[in-house]
């Protein structure tokens, strides 16, 4: 059926019912035909009036934002101790931001003065001494306080999330709670070097996934791991013992099933914590048309959208996994996208180009043209390898026996406007 916003021309006003299928089949292509007609006019003739005034083409941008769930998304009631807290959904830094507000718009001579004018309100005070001296007109217009149509908010400006989705992530805001219950996280010196040691589980076929992860990790090495009759088991814990001895500072081991990943477990090495992922739509670089093949210069690390508590802390973890300083000269980029708890990675090579004729200029987040970029674009190449990582649990050490700081639970998506990340 038509949008009831749309007033159909005459050829759209056909009649529906009729006996004969075929003349039904004419009609609806007709009626549609005639629907795409005006859709079109209108779209015409909306372009020549926003080429005259270009600020109509922005307001009609400001108010046609989808509502999409991250827009919608709810946060839980922010205490003055919440940020320790890995579970509670809470914005780090619109609490920080609020904080910092509130100190500056109280300084210190006005904590002294507020006590004193506490039992009486200022504002009643003030009105009713300014209604005692000016006489009262009757002839005076009353302000109606309800809202005006233009005061009213759209559905849009309802959302609760003031923020993009794409907001880079902060790591200088850092609670002091989880500052002090992960040192090794949120040290306030340059975390090292990375050393990484990459493994899979006992009898697994993805040798060549786990080679690959070698070439996404800067200083990685690949060890196999066998239940052979005449071999070792050796388990997690074993294994990370060994590595933290040899220098190493984390720890990968890649699950399977049905001979795909299915799984990451990364281990902070020497103790913990530990965090495991599962891993979903794995694509090898081989496999995507017009691929490029990774060298091995360090990547430059973009964080994007870890907001609460757990997800700066899985930001820092990421963090640690890859080289502070980056060699720029390699152009490679690895990308960590939080969208409603799922964490894509992807990994691009850039290059700048000159802008054709043809082309649109850069267009920023506000929908402007971002100024001193006019005639420049930027390519990018995806390497591979691509692939999907969700948060299942985080232990207090290395394996389960060590305690959970926090685990998924089932009911956790009960209210799809709620994210953990």
């Amino acid at each position: 059926m038509p949008s009831k916003r749309l007033k159909l021309s005459d050829k759209a006003s056909l009649p529906f019912k009729t006996d004969n299928k075929q003349r039904r089949q004419a009609l609806h292509v007709k009626r549609k035909r005639a629907l795409d007609a005006q859709r079109r006019d209108e779209r015409f003739a909306r372009k020549k009036q926003e080429a005259k005034d270009p600020r109509l083409r922005e307001n009609r941008l400001k108010q046609n934002v989808p509502l999409t769930l991250d827009r919608k998304r709810v946060w839980d009631d922010a205490q003055e101790d919440v940020e320790d807290g890995l579970g509670l959904s809470v914005d780090v830094e619109r609490i920080k931001r609020q904080r910092l507000e509130e100190d500056e718009a109280l300084p210190d001579g006005e904590l002294d003065g507020k006590s004193d004018e506490e039992d009486k309100d200022s504002m009643l005070d003030g009105a009713s001494a300014d209604e005692d001296d000016e006489p009262i007109d009757e002839n005076e217009v009353v302000s109606n306080p309800l809202p005006t149509p233009k005061q009213i908010r759209t559905a849009t400006q309802r959302a609760t999330s003031p923020n993009r989705s794409t907001t880079s992530t902060n790591l200088n805001l850092a609670p002091e709670a989880l500052a002090a219950k992960f040192p090794t996280l949120f040290g306030t010196h340059p975390p090292p070097d990375p050393k990484i040691l990459i493994t899979t589980s006992l009898n697994s076929t993805l040798h060549d996934q786990a080679s690959i992860l070698t070439t996404l990790f800067p200083n990685s090495h690949y060890i196999r791991r066998t239940s052979h009759r005449y071999g070792h088991k050796f388990s997690v814990r074993e294994i990370s013992s060994f590595a933290s001895h040899r220098g190493y500072t984390a720890l990968l081991v890649l699950t399977e099933d049905l001979k795909r990943p299915s799984g990451l477990t990364i281990v902070h090495l020497p103790s913990g914590p530990t965090f495991h992922f599962t891993i979903s739509n794995w694509i090898e670089g081989r496999k995507m048309p017009g691929h490029g093949n990774p060298t091995s210069h360090t990547p430059e690390l973009i964080l994007n959208n870890f907001r609460t508590p757990l997800g700066l802390l899985t930001a820092h973890l990421f963090r640690t996994l890859f080289p502070p300083q980056p060699e720029l000269r390699g152009r490679q980029v690895v990308t960590l996208h939080n969208q409603r708890d799922y964490i894509f990675l992807r990994r691009h090579r850039y290059v700048f180009r000159e802008k054709k004729e043809t082309e649109k200029s850069v267009i920023g987040p506000d929908g402007k043209e971002v100024k001193g970029v006019e005639g420049i674009r930027a390519g990018l190449q995806e390497l591979g390898p691509r692939f999907t990582l969700k948060l299942r649990r985080v232990d207090k050490g290395i394996q389960r026996g060590s305690g959970q700081e926090w685990e998924w639970k089932g009911k956790m998506e009960k209210t799809r406007t709620k994210f953990q990340l």
